[in-house]
């Protein structure tokens, strides 16, 4: 049985990430903030819960000890979780946007990671799938033929930048555990609140990071992709 977090599990893509790969036989762990409404979620999903905040040490290191006694290990990490602060521009960006978003997105990131690498350790075949955005890409966002290449967000690109780097540094430093970047595409979730003509479904946001969330050991590490190609840094 494959052992899964989702961080972020209880709405929008990791809510679709954890139905998708419950329904492939994964046990999938959710981690919510909000201990009512993951309960509910879990329960909706047939998953497990997990109380877990990723802004907060205390409760990201009792998440891997809860974890670490029910399962004793950890397949797949999807680390989900994450904020977007709207489309401040230059002007308007300040340093408690920056400080705000970062501390979800990126040191967020590497708080559960860290927290959770040594129950990765433990599994035959690990996998963390870092949640990325096309927003994040220097060669997306200049490339003028792409959506992307139309919005000014500096403060949530630069965010997403620092995620794909954090999952190259991962992969050269890891290299018993397969780690890449996904972008789930324009999904019409709750993190933006947009939907409409040209907006993905939550369905259709999820194929990427399932498909990444289910790579074998001799599957790609350190690359950047969608559902169906690779992405430019």
């Amino acid at each position: 049985m494959t052992i899964t977090l989702v961080t972020g599990g209880n709405k929008g893509l990791g809510r679709e990430t954890a139905r998708r790969l419950i329904k492939s036989g994964h046990t999938v762990y959710i981690g919510a903030r909000d201990a009512a409404r993951g309960r509910e979620a879990a329960e909706e999903l047939g998953a497990e819960l997990l109380v877990l905040d990723v802004t907060d040490d205390a409760s990201v290191a009792a998440a891997a000890e809860e974890l670490r006694r029910r399962e004793g290990r950890l397949d797949v990490l999807v680390n989900n979780a994450g904020v977007y602060e709207g489309l401040i521009g230059p002007e308007a960006a300040s340093g408690a946007h920056m400080s705000a978003v970062l501390d979800v997105n990126v040191v967020g990131l590497v708080r559960v990671t860290h927290a959770f690498l040594p129950l990765l350790g433990e599994s035959a075949a690990p996998v963390i799938v870092n949640v990325s955005s096309g927003l994040g890409s220097f060669g997306t966002v200049l490339d003028p033929e792409k959506n992307e290449s139309r919005y000014v967000t500096p403060v949530y690109s630069a965010s997403k930048a620092a995620v794909n780097m954090l999952t190259v540094q991962y992969a050269k430093g890891l290299p018993h555990i397969r780690v890449n970047s996904v972008e789930p595409g324009f999904s019409a979730t709750d993190l933006h609140g947009l939907s409409g003509q040209g907006i993905q479904t939550p369905e259709e946001g999820a194929e990427a990071i399932v498909r990444y969330a289910t790579v074998g050991q001799d599957g790609p590490t350190g690359t950047f992709g969608d559902r169906s190609a690779p992405l430019p840094w």
